[in-house]
Parts: structure tokens; sequence; C-alpha cells
């Protein structure tokens, strides 16, 4: 009966995980859907992309610090306080008018909201067997394109009602899921100290280096295209807003089950860097069909678009999976907090810089761009160091967390 109740509860654990990550997305990279209206309040596009940027540019700032918050003092309440605090601030961020005040109060919600990143994550690690944790995490990392198809589908239309009204919304998201991890999220047991792949600091090897690398070049062609489909669709194939965001919303689902299929496809393969290599090659040979559909203004454009809407965010769980399994229970949440740090430093980049790019020479130059990088990612990913054991989980559902990779 306990083993069937833990089977239970991580479930539960994985499903307000899930939405808590879903409503931190839904702000910290659903804000280029307040892009035109932005633009419309006199911005220019580089601008209005500088504004997006800011909450991933607190989520880099905080990251590792609320990793090894959640080493130290256990995952509940790092989630809960973290998503608490950004929703409040959000909440603030309505009664301010100034660019400046509200491009501080999105690095601050940021910053809160980046608990959900490491803390969550870790979660999955202490509360899932190996076996179901490739899953698991795809099931995790569908809340980032979830939560991005909700902004999609949300922003435009309370856009119209100003932005205030889209934000107050935002805010009250992060707040109920922060209320919901007090309520039904527990702490998996905690790793016994010398055990496992915690005994040591894994990063005394190169393969979490080249996991963290690999991952942050996928980011890359990720945002390129993600932070300005809506305003591509708009403005170079004449869609409406009102079609380009659930069209949108579509994509980004159609990214969830993408991550989703990619993670079961690793526990079924005993390998999450053998799929992972596979789909960056993929996302390169879509981003030059999408380049070359741009560059002659060709329909062929927009469904390119589509998949490499799909493609580029399908890797992310995989990732994340190896970079857990291979730093093991005492070191997970710093490695995760690591891995989404370097991540994020360059996707807040990634906005301004894409943004400057287009407006100088157009999306065509700026997709053939960013073929190369998938490319790259796919040689620096450490498929050969990965090793197929699997332990079994005790009586319970709870696990101590082992490493996957050697």
């Amino acid at each position: 009966m306990r083993e069937e109740q833990g089977g239970r509860q991580r479930w539960v654990v994985l499903a307000v995980g899930m939405a808590a990550m879903t409503a931190g997305c839904a702000f910290q990279f659903g804000l280029p859907y307040l892009i035109p209206a932005l633009r419309d309040g006199g911005l220019s596009l580089g601008q209005a992309g500088l504004l997006a940027a800011c909450p991933t540019v607190g989520l880099v700032l905080t990251l590792t610090a609320w990793g090894a918050a959640a080493d130290r003092w256990g995952e509940r309440w790092v989630l809960a306080s973290g998503l608490g605090v950004g929703g409040l601030v959000l909440l603030g961020a309505t009664a301010v008018h100034g660019t400046v005040g509200l491009g501080v109060c999105f690095l601050l919600a940021g910053a809160a909201g980046a608990s959900a990143h490491a803390s969550s994550g870790r979660l999955i690690l202490g509360w899932f067997p190996a076996r179901e944790r490739g899953l698991a995490m795809g099931l995790r990392q569908t809340s980032l394109p979830l939560g991005v198809a909700l902004a999609a589908l949300l922003l435009p239309p309370l856009a119209v009602h100003g932005r205030a009204v889209a934000l107050a919304v935002l805010g009250a998201l992060s707040v109920g899921a922060a209320l919901l991890v007090v309520l039904f999220v527990r702490d998996p047991a905690r790793p016994e100290a010398g055990t496992g792949a915690g005994a040591g600091n894994p990063y005394r090897t190169l393969v979490l280096w080249r996991l963290h690398g690999a991952a942050t070049l996928l980011v890359v062609p990720q945002f390129t295209v993600s932070v300005f489909a809506f305003v591509f669709l708009v403005d170079e194939r004449g869609w409406s807003p009102s079609t380009a965001g659930p069209v949108l919303a579509c994509v980004q689902v159609a990214g969830a089950g993408a991550r989703l299929a990619a993670g079961r496809w690793s526990d079924v393969a005993g390998s999450r860097t053998g799929p992972m290599r596979r789909l960056a090659l993929t996302a390169s040979a879509v981003l030059a069909v999408l380049a070359v559909g741009a560059f002659a203004h060709s329909v062929a454009a927009t469904a390119a678009l589509m998949a490499a809407g799909v493609v580029t965010v399908s890797t992310n769980g995989l990732s994340f999976t190896a970079v857990a399994e291979y730093a093991g229970g005492a070191w997970a949440g710093r490695a995760l907090g690591v891995h989404t740090t370097v991540q994020n430093a360059v996707a807040a980049g990634v906005a301004p810089t894409a943004g400057a790019l287009i407006g100088a020479a157009g999306y065509g130059w700026a997709y053939a761009v960013v073929v190369a990088f998938p490319l790259v990612a796919a040689l620096v990913t450490p498929v050969r160091v990965e090793a197929a054991s699997r332990p079994t989980p005790p009586r319970g559902g709870r696990i101590a967390p082992e490493s996957g990779l050697r």
C-alpha cells in the first residue's frame, strides 16, 4: 500500500511542478506577445525586445543560487517562495508606467521566478526512477512551450484592455501556482552523503561542461525562432495578430509534445544524448529550409517556421535529464542552476541581437546565421560517455538519485 501511495504522490508532485513551471514560463518567455503593444507605445523593435529579455536577465542572476538553496533546504519552499514573490512583483508592475521601471520589475520577477527552473527539475530527480525519468523530465519541460502557448492565447487579447491587465493575469497565475506547491508538493528523500554521483564534484570532468555547452548552443535558434515568430507572421506574411497568436499557440503545444516524445525515446533507447544529437541535426536542416524560404518570400517559410518552432525546443528535456543524472542528488540543484543560467545568459542576448540583425538585414539572414549552432551542438554533445546502468527504486516510490552518465 505504501508503494502505491508513493507512486501516486510522485505524479501529483510532477503535475504541480508542471503547473508552477507553466505559470512562470508564461511570463518569463511569453512577453514577446506584448511586443506589438510595446511598439504601439513608441518603442522600437530592439527596445521592445530588450524589455522582453529582462526576465531572462533576472533568471541568469539568480538561478545557481536558487539551485544551491534547493540542494541545502529542499525544493518545496524554494519553489513556492520564488514564484510567490515573482507574482507579487508582477502585480505591483501594473501600477508602473515608465520603461525603466517596467524593466526593473520584469528583471526582479524573473529573478524570483527562477526558483522554478532549478527546484522543479530536482524534484523529478528525487521522485522518479531512471527508467521513467526521461518521460517525467520531458513532461516537466513541456511547461516552457505550454507557458508560451498560454501567453500566446492570453496576452494579445488582454493587451487590448491595457498592459496592466495582462500583467495582472500573469502575476495571479504565479501566486496561484505558489499556493498549489505549498499545498501539494513534498520534498523527496535526501541522498545520503558520500554515495553516488553526489560524493564528489561532478565538474572535475568535462562531461557537464559539454552538456551545458551543447544545450546553450541550441538555445540560439530556439529563441531566434520563438521570439520573432509572431512579428514575422504579422509583418512579413500579412497575418492578423488574432490569427497568428492561436496558430503559434498550437505550435507551442506541438513543441511540448515533441519534448515528451523525445523524453520517452531516451527512456527506451537508454540514452539521453544520442537522441539529443539526432534532433540537433534535424533542427539545422529545418532552419536551412526556413532561411531559404524567408529569402524567397515563399509560403514554404511559414511551414518551415512552424516546424522549426517544434524541433528547436525538442531537446531541452534531454539535456536537463542528462545534467541531473550525471550530477547526482547532492549536486543536482546547483548543476541544473548552472545549466539554466548559461542557457539564459545567451538567451538574454538573442532577442536584442536577432532584432537588430533582422532590422538591418532581414529575416533570411537571421535564420541563415543560426543554422550553424545546432551543427556545432551535435559535435559537442558527449554521446560516448553515456552508461547504460539504471537502478531500481526502493520502497515508497522515492529514490536516491544516481548518475546515468560516467
